[in-house]
């Protein structure tokens, strides 16, 4: 979700490719939309978002409580990794692109998307292996719609099992919302502990009251 670290050059992906190097602790990047090569990336520091300390502000439980938007999950997964792209510069390549889609149709990659009307402000997608989910990318069109989707999406994989939350990198704006850094160490453990463990991001439905998410969330941030 930020720039590359450490990284070594491969040329070519698949599924199940991928899949092992998520459980190895790496991900792929590449430089540009058109860069054929494709980077392994293992960051020396680990940004983690802790699923009991999302942090939401004033404003955000505002808005959350007027739940004058809509949540749907893996509604329009494509759209999603599309907007995350459409930016001057972007790490998600179309070799990458094509090879999330495949993990989507396999049940290994999900979008969490947030509607204003019939229109998709905001989102986030991410890949699922054990009781991790490794965040990908996000984007917002209107104020706050990422950090609604981050908000909607962190409250639903602790109701679905999830132990782990990986956001590969750290920003200012995950750390206004509770994200941290961790070594790579640390992370390696933490991770090997969520991949012992079984989670189904389908194993409950997104909550349909806003509010209960405030509560719920500023019960244990």
């Amino acid at each position: 979700m930020a720039e590359p670290d450490d990284s070594d050059a491969e040329f070519s992906l698949s599924p199940q490719l991928l899949l092992n190097a998520y459980a190895a602790g790496v991900f792929p990047m590449s430089e540009h939309r058109n860069d054929p090569e494709i980077y392994w990336v293992d960051p020396r520091r680990r940004g983690v978002l802790p699923l009991d300390g999302f942090h939401i502000s004033r404003s955000l439980a505002k808005r959350m409580r007027r739940a004058q938007y809509q949540v749907t999950l893996n509604a329009a997964f494509t759209d999603v990794i599309d907007a995350c792209a459409d930016r001057k510069d972007t790490w998600i390549s179309t070799e990458i692109r094509n090879q999330y889609l495949a993990l989507y149709n396999l049940g290994h990659a999900h979008s969490l998307e947030i509607w204003s009307d019939d229109t998709l402000i905001g989102g986030v997608y991410g890949v699922t292996l054990g009781a991790a989910f490794f965040g990908e990318s996000m984007f917002s069109r209107q104020r706050d719609a990422s950090k609604l989707a981050l908000a909607h999406l962190v409250d639903h994989l602790v109701r679905c099992g999830f132990t782990l939350f990986d956001t590969q990198f750290i920003t200012p704006h995950l750390a206004t919302l509770g994200a941290v850094e961790i070594s790579r160490s640390e992370y390696r453990k933490r991770l090997e502990e969520a991949l012992r463990k079984r989670a189904d991001i389908n194993h409950v439905s997104l909550c349909e009251t806003h509010q209960s998410v405030v509560q719920r969330m500023t019960q244990t941030s």
